[in-house]
């Protein structure tokens, strides 16, 4: 009787929550409640909501470019721990790659084409086998445990090593390096063929006064002013992924950085140093495509609550780099470079012609040094990253104190482009700086076309 009395009191008491009558006005109810904290993204960290006074500290040296002083609120978002690493990157560079690859082998036969892609031994007619059989593609590996997952579906690895696979790529002239090009005889991939395709809707252009929708008077379709459409909001892009490996031996002059050049980015002894080489269209394009990988894992209900991976602002990243600490001059919070052992903070170039004095040569792993305040490596020296955040100098002026934010689509030189509206903010010094670049106020440019071996990036992610 007591569990029945309890029961039954329960039961009133959750009955005066819901409305008696279905057509109050009680909200949309979801079918999984979501909570973004439970979403965090490998290897990010959160950054919390609030305010700081952006730009110029006392001690700022004249020539380093910086901001004006300004108090802006900023909102809540997700940062990676450290820059992406060369082995992050090379996971980007083989998608695209096996994707190219699995292009050809589909054209060439396919699932059924079992007589150009390996079995010619055991070779059968597929019209003989069964449905099972055929699914799956003879060029694949047999070890299960080497599938990959993609939109939610085993997608094999390529045995590399298959003769008759080789034949067929070779065959194409884009796989491989030509007979001519080719050293050693080895089997060498040409990656000046590897390109990403992307779309995405220009938000910008979207918010802009004089593109609001319109009624058009010819048709029954809302659209824009002077012809312009919903569908012009939609941007494509076509960027070719490799790293710049060459950018180690032309960014210095009468230097012989050769091995870096041979080694940096597909060695296993580099797979934590942060990847270089990368301008700011293939940064852009690698955000994209994890974002893309992100919700290919993910049921069509959670995706909507998704926030996409990009670059970060000029003021995310300052904000972050500042580790909730007020007026500091580096992320480390002291005024100084070196800490209380005489060890020097970060991997810059504190002595002329010393480039080692910190540690490291060139770069450092990913993880060196000692995090800020935020749980962020590396927010100083090592490589200068990049923002989404276009290079000019009075945009404190008119930008918001509220989540300041400002882009333009800047077009290709060869369309008519101008060259000053290409450059691109980078932010926190390099290896090869001194030590006022790594002042988290100090900020430089490059072109966002342009490749350095100093400048990697790290993505950021909008707290939902």
């Amino acid at each position: 009787k007591k569990i029945l009395l309890f029961g039954a009191i329960i039961a009133i008491i959750f009955s005066g929550c819901s409305p008696k009558n279905p057509g109050e006005l009680v909200g949309v109810k979801y079918e999984v409640p979501y909570h973004p904290e439970d979403s965090r993204p490998h290897g990010m960290q959160l950054i919390p909501r609030g305010t700081y006074t952006m730009g110029a500290n006392d001690g700022d040296v004249p020539y380093a470019h910086t901001t004006p002083k300004k108090m802006v609120t900023m909102h809540s978002f997700y940062i990676d721990q450290t820059e992406i690493t060369n082995n992050e990157y090379r996971q980007f560079v083989h998608w695209v790659r096996d994707s190219i690859v699995r292009t050809f082998l589909a054209e060439d036969g396919g699932v059924v084409g079992y007589e150009y892609l390996g079995q010619m031994d055991d070779y059968e007619d597929p019209s003989e086998k069964t449905e099972k059989e055929i699914e799956r593609p003879s060029w694949i590996l047999e070890d299960d445990s080497r599938l990959q997952k993609e939109d939610g579906k085993f997608v094999p690895e390529i045995d590399w090593d298959n003769d008759d696979i080789f034949n067929i790529l070779n065959e194409t002239g884009e796989i491989y390096y030509s007979a001519e090009e080719a050293l050693y005889g080895e089997r060498n991939f040409d990656s000046r063929t590897w390109s990403y395709k992307y779309s995405w809707i220009d938000k910008a252009a979207a918010a802009s006064s004089a593109n609001r929708f319109e009624p058009d008077e010819d048709s029954e379709e809302f659209g824009y002013p002077d012809g312009f459409t919903r569908a012009s909001l939609r941007r494509e892009a076509e960027v070719f992924v490799y790293p710049d490996t060459l950018a180690w031996m032309h960014d210095f002059s009468y230097t012989f950085n050769e091995p870096m050049f041979d080694t940096y980015f597909w060695h296993p002894s580099y797979s934590e140093y942060p990847v270089v080489g990368v301008n700011w269209e293939q940064a852009t394009a690698f955000c994209h495509w994890r974002t893309d990988l992100r919700l290919s894992t993910l049921q069509p209900k959670d995706r909507k609550y998704e926030t996409e991976f990009r670059l970060p602002t000029e003021q995310e990243w300052e904000y972050a780099a500042r580790g909730g600490k007020v007026n500091s001059i580096y992320p480390w919070g002291g005024p100084y470079s070196r800490g209380s052992n005489g060890c020097f903070l970060a991997n810059f170039k504190p002595i002329r012609g010393n480039y080692i004095a910190d540690g490291h040569a060139y770069t450092a792993p990913s993880k060196s040094y000692w995090e800020n305040d935020y749980g962020l490596y590396n927010m100083a020296g090592n490589v200068s990253e990049w923002t989404s955040t276009p290079f000019e100098p009075t945009a404190s002026m008119f930008v918001s104190d509220m989540n300041p934010f400002y882009t333009y689509d800047a077009k290709p030189i060869e369309e008519g482009g101008n060259k000053l509206l290409r450059r691109k903010i980078v932010k926190g010094g390099s290896w090869k700086d001194v030590g006022a670049f790594l002042q988290i106020a100090a900020k430089d440019y490059e072109y966002q076309d342009t490749s350095k071996c100093y400048i990697g990036f790290r993505c950021v992610k909008t707290y939902a």
